[in-house]
């Protein structure tokens, strides 16, 4: 199966380099016209080019993700040159790493308000867009740093973690209009990363050798709620699970019947990923119900 995308219309965020060029890249190569938005004019325009160089369509554009005005007329430019968005790949960046004491508040902001809230602009500027036309294929830019924690990275840790979060519902608000939702957790040799690994491993994880998960996550046949791990042509899915848990009613609910059963609370036999916020509830429901002997059902 060969994935297509063509007359398809797709907007790339921090897509003047790195990734985002990457992403830009491969999906034109699919079939799609593609905006690319850089907050470098030249930058954009050096990918817009690349495009049209190998027959492709694309326009630049260098509204800041930040800001929520500018991302709506992005999104109206967007329209007004192709009538439809079907893709959005949201991969606008920044790094302020500092330990956690050391962190100005400023700087943790900062980079909320990129990653989280950046992210949130541009899907809602094109969601009901997606909901109209019963079609659309959402991106988010999650991070290793964000699933499992770095050192120095608190800010942008949280951020990550929030487009899984982010994501978990979008996916549950847009399956019946055909809008997939997937996380794309990228380990790639950026401008980003430059001086943090290795220079032979700065090679190997080319950006090239991620942007194919990107063309997979937005296909007509793509998943939903997905967390594809993606770096040096390797690929995996990263899975939040819970255990089945302990329930101590009726006389062990306390600080102290917690410590007790604390090895079975935290066992992984039975353990399984859960699909909404409710499976949760009516698992616990159940368990105290049970204890109990009443019938909650």
């Amino acid at each position: 199966m060969t994935i297509r995308l063509d007359d398809q219309v797709a907007i790339v965020t921090g897509a003047g380099r790195g990734l985002g060029r990457a992403h830009a890249l491969a999906l034109a190569e699919r079939g799609a016209k593609v905006v690319v938005n850089d907050l470098s004019d030249e930058n954009a325009k050096s990918v817009v080019n690349e495009i049209i160089d190998a027959g492709g369509q694309a326009v630049a554009n260098g509204a800041s993700v930040t800001d929520n005005d500018q991302i709506e007329a992005m999104v109206e430019q967007t329209m007004n040159a192709w009538g439809r968005v079907d893709i959005l790949v949201n991969n606008a960046g920044i790094l302020r790493d500092k330990t956690f004491h050391k962190m100005s508040l400023d700087d943790f902001r900062t980079v909320i308000d990129v990653h989280l809230m950046g992210t949130v602009y541009c899907t809602k500027a094109v969601w009901n867009i997606m909901r109209e036309q019963s079609y659309g294929r959402v991106v988010f830019t999650t991070s290793s740093t964000g699933l499992y924690g770095n050192f120095g990275q608190s800010n942008y840790g949280a951020a990550k973690m929030a487009m899984v979060g982010l994501m978990n519902t979008l996916h549950l608000e847009g399956a019946k209009f055909n809008i997939h939702v997937n996380c794309l957790a990228p380990a790639a040799g950026t401008a980003m990363t430059e001086g943090l690994i290795s220079e032979d491993a700065f090679k190997l994880l080319s950006p090239e050798s991620v942007s194919p998960g990107v063309v997979f996550l937005v296909g007509p046949d793509a998943p939903s709620r997905k967390v594809l791990g993606a770096g040096g042509g390797s690929f995996a899915i990263y899975k939040g699970f819970e255990t089945d848990g302990v329930n101590l009613l009726p006389d062990k609910l306390s600080p102290e019947g917690i410590a007790e059963a604390w090895s079975a609370i935290d066992d992984e036999a039975g353990m399984s990923e859960l699909q909404g916020g409710f499976e949760q509830i009516g698992k616990f429901a159940l368990k105290g119900a049970a204890n109990l002997g009443i019938d909650v059902s």
